[in-house]
């Protein structure tokens, strides 16, 4: 094409090129084109041409062949093509998103990518497409699980009560304990995190033994008193609400939020209670660990302490629990509850009627 294209400008095309290259509302395609063609009218070789104009030389090509059939004109306006792909039919899509809702055949129990295409006779980007669009993600699972407690409601409007508006001249702890805390040691030492890598862990470890951390969160102050033991059993119970009493001013009274763990309302821990009028305790509906503030502690203590901390034993992982107790009294921040009672009843019912249309 270079050597058979040589191009002759009359004076008339080559004042409207410059006046395309000059006009600053022109689309950069045209401005590109009618520079080439000027270049060309120069004799310059293509691959100057290219490399002035930022193109690449089949481009330039291009459109000195189309400038010598077409003049002018052909350098404003581009040529149709064919659709390369036809487009989905809409009740094609329709089928694939229907299908999609439906159990799949045999013993699988979702639908892939790759399967559904194959079953539709469709690329496996058109039907990831379609299921973008349709905000489809049978990969993806949510579980869930509702309180069947009979006394929920009252349950629920106890506890949120004294969250938002707890009694003046008392003291509200939110009481749990988390339980089978293990102390893992990694068969070998992992990297530390470096530019472009992430820090490594081994996947097998070593187990060194268990602890179980009796924690209670004052949700006035953010504190948290917190103690390790062996077992989790209604003896060491006892003796960690003794500990809280023992931490708490006298003349003030104490409003306990507990989950229904057996060893919350054994004989012992209600005679003990007998003996400490001082003491309310507040249990959470069953099913609903959510209600009890202290699980966030313990959520934050997995994350930034124990998941990827190595223990060679339970006097190791029993420290640093302590360590970061210690840390977290050093910056309490109030436990803020927002959600009304009313306001999660009206949630639990839409998310209930939601599941029974589905």
């Amino acid at each position: 094409m270079a050597q058979t294209v040589s191009l002759l400008l009359s004076a008339q095309d080559r004042a409207g090129l410059h006046g395309i290259i000059e006009d600053r509302g022109r689309p950069v395609k045209h401005v590109q084109r009618s520079q080439i063609i000027l270049l060309s009218d120069d004799r310059l070789p293509v691959l100057e041409i290219a490399k002035r104009v930022g193109v690449s030389r089949p481009m330039v090509w291009r459109w000195q062949q189309r400038y010598a059939e077409e003049g002018l004109d052909g350098l404003l306006r581009d040529k149709t093509r064919p659709p390369g792909t036809p487009p989905i039919p809409q009740a094609k899509v329709h089928a694939v998103v229907e299908r999609t809702l439906r159990q799949p055949p045999g013993a699988v129990t979702h639908w892939t990518g790759r399967a559904m295409a194959k079953a539709m006779n469709l690329s496996l980007r058109t039907v990831q497409r379609i299921w973008q669009a349709h905000k489809l993600q049978p990969h993806r699972i949510r579980t869930f699980k509702r309180s069947t407690d009979p006394d929920f409601a009252a349950r629920l409007d106890d506890v949120v009560g004294l969250y938002m508006n707890p009694p003046r001249h008392a003291v509200v702890v939110s009481i749990d304990e988390k339980s089978q805390i293990q102390a893992l040691d990694r068969t070998q030492p992992g990297l530390p995190l470096k530019r472009g890598k992430c820090a490594t862990l081994t996947h097998d470890y070593k187990r060194n033994g268990t602890t179980t951390l009796f924690a209670a969160l004052s949700v006035l102050e953010g504190k948290v008193i917190g103690r390790c033991a062996p077992r989790h059993r209604h003896q060491e119970f006892i003796r960690f609400i003794a500990t809280v009493e023992r931490s708490v001013p006298a003349g003030k009274v104490i409003h306990a939020i507990l989950d229904n763990y057996a060893a919350h309302k054994h004989p012992n821990v209600l005679a003990w209670l007998a003996d400490h009028p001082r003491w309310t305790f507040h249990f959470t509906p069953t099913s609903c660990s959510w209600l009890n503030a202290v699980e966030g502690f313990f959520s934050k203590l997995t994350r930034q302490s124990l998941k990827r901390g190595v223990f060679r034993s339970v006097a190791d992982l029993e420290a640093a629990i302590t360590r970061y107790v210690a840390a977290t009294n050093r910056n309490p921040k109030p436990f803020v509850w927002t959600a009304t009672a009313n306001a999660i009843r009206t949630k639990l019912a839409l998310n209930h009627l939601s599941e029974s249309v589905h």
